[in-house]
């Protein structure tokens, strides 16, 4: 690698991670799994996870939604895979090289990886995904790869991004839960979104698709052609859609579950569960989310839209009160669309806060013109918790009595998956959410789509939700995104944090820390920066006894 790739690599990646990039590129695989037993691990056996929601397509391809990506990444590899610190691990990109100028990625691709159809994977695959699935459809994917003006495939093995600007961000984004390649053998030719092979998928990962009863349950069997041919070590892997929380934990304590990520059963009982000594919790395997619960103000909307009426309700909300008594200390009040564990960006000095203050929160209603009633009550609003696990709802019945305590009556709707999505994010018909929005490695990867106006398109899942449109931000987001120098990109961010909590189409409320929670004969779940969301190739079990 050169001294200019070098110098590209630098504005994304720490000094360990170019490391491990160095050694990626020389063919070495000093990557560790930290996690990792020294037991040999047992072939055979099955693992049964729970989630919820439900995925409603079996690819990642083109959606951001959490369930599709646990799911869909057992299937599909990508290029790339992160350590815990995000160095790259080769997947099916044995190697990569950058351009002096940053605008010339090129991918080698590792060699007799077959679909699971038995066609070749190629580099015509990688670029038809990227060209047409990701900077097309994909609610992050029109971010991170909106500077590829092509791809290029000057041979099977060999897929060269052409870009307009160096985009640091991009190489931190690889990994097959957000960036899945589709077979473009099935899906050339057809409309992506309704191709039959979204629900029977095609993959080139260790499991293979046997059977999926929507809203019910996916099985998966071993794919005993993987490229990786001595994994995986699972027969059979089974993921079971349950939507309650409390029988989520019933099903691990029977036995019935083996593993439920993403603080998917209730904090009380992850605390209980983890005394009992039958289960292993961890807070490890999300360093590639860095997940930010936010409440998205919907800018078209005729009340939400005075941003005295935002800062309002910014006022009246005790983000403390939710970190220690909602998620039981697993998180961290925001104060910046960036999670806190993004050291590298996230800043605080000359960011506007907005603290608990309930008296400046009924002064800015009346400035707004909204005075109390008879009754006390100066506005009626309403919001709509994303039904992804139990927190957005919790916060929903806490924001409930707190903005009644400055006379706002809100009314919590609830809805299925679908209809929040299609509700928010194509009929426009809501006035304010509580989502769970993926931060990712880079700003560029899961916050720009939020706060960038060119993010914005009807029908586009978890974009632009607020539709905020500033031409200053998309300054500021454009030229951080392409920045190389690490000094300048965290001043450019540092901008970027202080005009969003300055015009607050969006209030970040708790950085999330997730939590897994395994029965101890599980194995190996936890061996990167995607934990549960990674391709369970390693993992094993011991019999049940």
């Amino acid at each position: 690698m050169r001294a200019s790739a070098l110098k590209f690599l630098r504005a994304g990646l720490t000094a360990a991670s170019l490391a491990a990039c160095t050694a990626a590129v020389l063919g070495t695989t000093a990557f560790l799994a930290p996690q990792a037993r020294a037991d040999e691990p047992a072939r055979g056996g099955t693992l049964t996870m729970v989630i919820s929601p439900a995925p409603q397509i079996l690819t990642s391809a083109f959606t951001t939604a959490g369930a599709e990506q646990v799911v869909s990444s057992k299937i599909s590899d990508s290029l790339f895979t992160y350590d815990f610190d995000m160095n790259v691990t080769p997947q099916l990109a044995e190697s990569y090289e950058v351009s002096p100028d940053g605008l010339r990625v090129t991918f080698h691709l590792r060699k007799g990886v077959k679909w699971h159809d038995g066609a070749p994977f190629t580099s015509e695959d990688v670029a038809y995904t990227t060209m047409n699935a990701w900077k097309v459809l994909h609610g992050r994917g029109r971010t991170i790869f909106g500077n590829v003006t092509a791809v290029e495939t000057p041979d099977e093995n060999t897929a060269v991004f052409v870009l307009s600007k160096p985009s640091p961000g991009m190489l931190k984004s690889l990994a097959a839960q957000q960036t899945q390649i589709l077979p473009a053998h099935l899906y050339k030719g057809t409309d992506i979104a309704t191709n039959p092979a979204n629900l029977k998928p095609v993959g080139t990962g260790p499991f293979r698709f046997v059977s999926f009863q929507p809203g019910d349950n996916l099985v998966l069997e071993r794919n005993p052609d993987y490229w990786d041919t001595s994994k995986p070590y699972l027969d059979k892997l089974i993921f079971r859609f349950v939507p309650d929380a409390a029988t989520r934990a019933a099903m691990l304590e029977s036995g019935e579950a083996d593993i439920v990520n993403q603080s998917l059963i209730p904090p009380a009982d992850i605390e209980r569960l983890k005394e009992e000594g039958d289960f292993i919790t961890t807070t490890k395997g999300y360093e590639f989310q860095n997940e930010v619960s936010m409440m998205e103000f919907n800018l078209d909307d005729p009340v939400m839209k005075d941003i005295r009426v935002r800062k309002a309700i910014a006022h009246a909300i005790d983000k403390k009160w939710i970190v220690e008594n909602i998620l039981f200390g697993y998180g961290l009040v925001a104060e910046t669309p960036l999670h806190p564990h993004l050291t590298q960006l996230y800043d605080t000095n000359g960011v506007p806060k907005y603290d608990f203050d309930p008296a400046k929160a009924k002064a800015l209603l009346d400035e707004a013109g909204y005075k109390p009633d008879a009754n006390g009550v100066r506005l009626k609003i309403t919001v709509d918790p994303l039904p992804y696990g139990d927190l957005q709802n919790q916060i929903a019945a806490y924001m409930r009595e707190a903005l009644r305590g400055v006379g706002i009556e809100l009314n919590v709707r609830t809805e299925d998956f679908a209809g929040f999505v299609k509700r928010v994010y194509t009929d426009r018909d809501f006035q304010m959410t509580i989502n769970l929005l993926t931060g990712g490695s880079d700003p560029t990867i899961g916050t720009q789509r939020t706060f960038w106006s060119k993010s914005f398109k009807l029908g586009v899942g978890f974009s632009n939700g607020s539709h905020y449109v500033n031409p200053k931000m998309d300054e500021i987001l454009e030229t951080a995104a392409s920045e190389m120098d690490p000094a300048k990109r965290k001043a450019e961010y540092l901008e970027f944090q202080k005009l969003a909590m300055e015009d607050l189409p969006a209030l970040p409320l708790v950085a999330v820390e997730s939590v897994t929670v395994a029965n101890k004969r599980v194995h190996n779940y936890t061996i990167d920066a995607h934990g549960t969301y990674g391709n369970f190739a390693t993992v094993w079990v011991d019999p049940k006894k």
